[in-house]
């Protein structure tokens, strides 16, 4: 069964999938980490692909920038997949001078300034919170493996050029950086019954006014690579 989106036949993804925004990060992941790999999708050149890691069957697949075109990719998987768990494995701009080039931030929750939740009609604000199971886990691995994480609340943004930047407000309700995905996944995830979880890359920071290169985006986020296949 294929979607607008995915070519693949169910049977094809796995239960875990990882998405990293870009599909060239996709699959440099998938040839560099994965076993016996098979592409089970190139429409609109969002690439996807199932192998084994350490024996263990996962799929990765870019997810596009924005809500928009996360909130299609990941609702597919879940609801039309199978998909239990997906992790979000990407990049972000850093809110906070301890926030270093490279450091890892593990999402436990998403704030916005999107209208996404809007389509459940709920009498209030959802809070979209990560899976603490998974959470729990990459934790544990990044002590074990003895990278600079972070844990806490980032900002998921619609807008990447902002006309007047309010960021400072934001920053000052204690969130860690910005991104533009994981509010649209966890809704989904919650929506669906599923799993998710967001590993960033700190990219830049917006208070030492320091950026990596895309090269450097696609191919060296190494730490948190590792960290979502051990998991996965």
């Amino acid at each position: 069964m294929s979607t607008p989106h995915n070519q693949a036949n169910k049977g094809e993804i796995a239960k875990t999938v990882l998405m990293p925004g870009d599909p060239l990060r996709a699959k440099y992941l998938a040839e560099t980490y994965l076993e016996n790999v098979r592409v089970f999708n190139t429409t609109r050149n969002m690439l996807g692909y199932t192998g084994t890691y350490k024996g263990k069957e996962i799929s990765i697949m870019g997810s596009g920038m924005g809500m928009p075109s996360i909130g299609i990719y990941s609702y597919e998987l879940y609801h039309f997949y199978d998909v239990d768990n997906i992790i979000r494995i990407g990049s972000c701009g850093g809110f906070k001078e301890e926030l270093h080039l490279r450091d890892i931030v593990i999402v436990q929750g998403a704030c916005t300034d999107s209208n996404y939740a809007h389509q459940y009609e709920l009498p209030g604000t959802f809070s979209a919170i990560s899976d603490y199971g998974l959470l729990e886990k990459a934790v544990a691995l990044a002590k074990e493996k003895k990278v600079p994480y972070h844990v806490g609340n980032v900002l998921t943004s619609d807008i990447f050029y902002h006309a007047d930047d309010k960021a400072d407000k934001w920053i000052k309700m204690g969130c860690l950086a910005t991104e533009m995905e994981s509010y649209a996944l966890f809704c989904n995830a919650a929506y669906a019954g599923k799993k998710a979880l967001t590993l960033l890359t700190v990219s830049d920071s917006l208070v030492m006014k320091e950026e990596t290169t895309a090269e450097e985006r696609e191919k060296t986020f190494t730490a948190m690579m590792e960290i979502a296949l051990e998991i996965a």
